[in-house]
This record gives C-alpha cells, structure tokens and sequence, in this order.
C-alpha cells in the first residue's frame, strides 16, 4: 500500500508540464503549437527564449529527481534496498509522458528522466546525461542524443548495480523513451529532423 500510494503521488507530481507553466508565465505561445509539438525544454528553445528553455528544463529535471527524493524520505528506503523509490521514479517518469492535467498528453521525458536516474544514483544519472550532452554537442540533434543515452542507461546500470530491481526500472525508462522517439527515428532516417534551436518550421499537420 505505502509503494502505491508513493507512486501515485509520484505520478501526480510528474504531470506537472513546466514547459507549459514556464510559457504561459512568460507569456510564450503554448509549446504545443509549433516546431515538434513537443511540451519540453528543446522545443521551448525554438522561440528563441532560452531564459524559457532552461527554466523548464531545470523544472522537468527537478520533478523527476524530487520525486524520487520523496520516496526515500517518505519510505526510508533506497534506489537498492527496495521498490519504492525506482517505482516512484518510473511513475514520475510516466506521468510526464501522460499527465492526467493535460489529457494524457505530455512530452517526450528525456530532461523528467535524467532527473529520475540522478535521483536513483549520481553517477548513473551523471554518466546518462554526460553522454546526452556529448551528442546533443557533436550532432546537433536532442532526439539523437536522447535515444543514445536511453541505450547507455541501462548498460551503466546493470555495471553500477548488476541485476537488481533497479535495473528493471531504468530499462522500462529506457525503452518507453525510445518509444516516444519514434516519429524522431523516423525523421532522421530521412534526413528531417529539425536540429537543437532551429526555428520553428510553418504550422503543418502535428508530428
């Protein structure tokens, strides 16, 4: 009972969109309706207001993270010593990619689950966003950097932990991440994807 209920207030705190507050307080166009259509920090950036984008970067990061903090404190637990707080992560997590504030539609997660891992472990979610930036640097494109360090992340885990419930967990991270890029693997196959701060392309069908 305790895990469930950790998990749903998990869940709650992960549908809170920063990159929707951020911009309504700034008083930006809802990140919904251009670029990727994508509520998160890479198509905030897109409107030139980086101020914005890191705002909400830091807000999606920092719910993850908080989240599993809670379940700690709330359980008196570890990401190694019980279930509570990787299921908390991984409802967070969830509750970004569909959030019951806003119809079930959220974002991609990739800052929601670097907050997640760093929570879990620093140096697992440390080396899972380092690898990020060294892509996202190199190439130029978040999606890219997101699905490499969705296949790192569980290769990092299983060498910091071995096979423990917590492995589970960043593997159901990891796999629902590359899920979620599934329209951006497909655009980068065809040489379409749009690159980190490209301006927004003209209001098309959403993708």
């Amino acid at each position: 009972m305790q895990t469930a209920l950790v998990a749903l207030a998990a869940y709650l705190l992960g549908s809170v969109s920063f990159a929707i507050l951020v911009s309504r307080a700034l008083g930006l166009p809802d990140p919904r309706s251009y670029g990727s259509r994508n509520p998160g920090a890479t198509n905030v950036l897109r409107t030139g207001r980086r101020a914005a984008a890191v705002l909400t970067l830091l807000g999606d990061a920092g719910k993850g993270w908080l989240a599993v903090w809670l379940a700690g404190l709330a359980t008196g637990e570890t990401a190694l010593s019980g279930l509570a707080v990787p299921v908390a992560g991984l409802a967070a997590f969830l509750g970004h990619l569909f959030p019951v504030f806003y119809r079930f539609r959220g974002g991609k997660g990739v800052a929601t689950a670097g907050g997640v891992l760093l929570g879990l472990n620093l140096w697992l979610g440390g080396a899972t966003v380092l690898t990020w930036v060294a892509m996202a640097a190199f190439f130029r494109y978040s999606s890219l950097a997101a699905l490499v360090a969705a296949l790192f992340a569980p290769a990092y885990a299983f060498w910091l932990f071995g096979l423990r419930p917590v492995l589970a967990i960043v593997l159901a991270i990891a796999a629902l991440l590359v899920w979620r890029h599934k329209a951006n693997i497909l655009r980068l196959v065809a040489g379409e994807e749009q690159r980190i701060a490209a301006k927004p392309k003209p209001q098309g069908p959403a993708r």
